[in-house]
């Protein structure tokens, strides 16, 4: 039996994230790229690294093609359509010629610090902090666990087991809510 170790993942709220996220200013390319690349991160639950390494033709009728993924495996995922949209509009005003989607004002790839300080700057928390609120939303919704260890990219289910304290969690609290013996 896998050992659920002692610091669980933190993780934010859809509303906490999308509240974030509403306060950029998407009327210039920063802002659109900003917000497009939270929610980018928050709906494919990609590690920086691989969200940063990610070009434009890795990405096909609404499906991420993660080539770059830890331990040199590849996965494919699929992105919101709200994601999805973003990008497509922050790439519709991006006009900088490179293979890359997440640019910086010079038009050179993104880098970890930066994309550290963007999410920090609008939501206070780390990018793997949203990957921990991308599978917190899938188990919390009733994804299978399974399902999210592919989704995540991760070579062992133990290591996607520490999110069933949350389900274990929301279990509780759905019957302390709508059980009739509360």
């Amino acid at each position: 039996m896998a050992k659920v170790p002692r610091n669980l993942p933190k993780y934010v709220s859809n509303e906490e994230i999308l509240d974030g996220i509403n306060l950029i200013d998407r009327s210039n390319l920063i802002g659109l790229r900003d917000y497009a690349l939270i929610l980018f991160l928050y709906a494919s639950g990609c590690r920086i690294s691989e969200a940063l390494s990610v070009q434009r033709s890795d990405i096909v009728d609404g499906w991420l093609k993660i080539r770059f993924a830890k331990g040199e495996k590849e996965r494919v995922v699929p992105l919101a359509p709200v994601a999805t949209q973003a990008l497509e509009l922050y790439l519709s005003e991006q006009s900088m010629a490179s293979p890359y989607l997440w640019l910086n004002y010079r038009g050179e790839q993104l880098s970890r610090v930066s994309a550290f300080k963007i999410v920090k700057k609008y939501l206070g928390i780390s990018p793997h902090v949203l990957r921990h609120s991308f599978a917190t939303s899938l188990i919390v919704g009733g994804a299978d666990l399974r399902v999210v260890q592919e989704l995540l990219g991760h070579a062992s289910l133990e290591t996607t087991q520490i999110y069933t304290h949350i389900q274990k969690q929301n279990l509780a609290e759905t019957m302390m809510n709508y059980h009739p013996l509360r």
